[in-house]
């Protein structure tokens, strides 16, 4: 599986996907700044499942119908942030290829999974 993971979102995700042995490209490194519909639209064509922090990919995805390979949102609060890589990592472990075409909410003990329209 292949990840694009968004600039704002925590780099201990990066580095657990990377220990893990996915491909994972990281905004921060390749195009800082990059608005989010760069983001999603770079992640789309290299067919990369997007992980990120902010909502307003929610609002892309739903509202604007913006093609995606699939989205993470990821809500974390502060004190449950050690969690965060290991918890990414396991769900993809998990979830593995049922995640591509999927916009998923991924909190501490709940993750929600629903399909995108138009998938």
């Amino acid at each position: 599986m292949r990840f694009l993971v968004d600039e704002g979102c925590d780099y201990g995700v990066v580095r657990a996907l990377r220990a893990a042995g996915y491909d994972v490209h990281a905004v921060s490194e390749m195009s800082p700044r990059a608005d989010d519909t760069e983001v999603i639209a770079l992640a789309a064509r290299e067919e990369r499942i997007v992980l990120t922090e902010d909502g307003d990919f929610g609002q892309l995805v739903y509202a604007h119908g913006q093609q995606t390979h699939g989205v993470v949102f990821i809500r974390y609060p502060i004190a449950m942030r050690k969690r965060l890589g290991n918890d990414v990592v396991k769900l993809v472990k998990q979830r593995g290829e049922t995640l591509v075409g999927c916009f998923v909410v991924l909190q501490p003990g709940r993750i929600r999974i629903s399909r995108i329209p138009g998938e």
